[in-house]
């Protein structure tokens, strides 16, 4: 049996997971964003690790684009040649990114969304 409080904290992370998830969905293809900046768009500063924690919770049927979140220097964070780096590294490919050395060029790449993006797609 659960408390009150650990009902909230269950609550809680669930939406900001889902803070997390709905922002991931507005990255288009061909642009990528770092796992801070998925954070500060889903009003959750600071929270980077958060994100990385909700990518690796998504349920399969959402099919999030978890491809298009690196670190902040652009880098992939798997191991280089690992079977995920691989897959994230040829989902990025399809989309026409390039990725060299485990990493893609962010001033080429990150996604900037404009103001419209930011007020009429993000609910928060």
């Amino acid at each position: 049996m659960t408390t009150d409080s650990e009902a909230t904290l269950h609550c809680g992370v669930n939406e900001h997971y889902r803070r997390i998830w709905h922002t991931v969905k507005l990255i288009p293809a061909g642009r990528v964003a770092s796992y801070g900046q998925i954070a500060d768009l889903a009003g959750l500063p600071g929270r980077a690790r958060m994100v990385g924690k909700a990518l690796q919770a998504a349920p399969k049927p959402m099919q999030l684009p978890w491809h298009r979140v690196l670190r902040s220097n652009g880098q992939i964070a798997f191991p280089a040649g690992s079977d995920t780096a691989e897959e994230q590294k040829g989902r990025l490919q399809e989309e026409e990114v390039v990725v060299l050395k485990n990493r893609v060029r962010l001033v080429e790449y990150q996604w900037r969304p404009d103001l419209a993006e930011l007020l009429f797609g993000l609910a928060f």
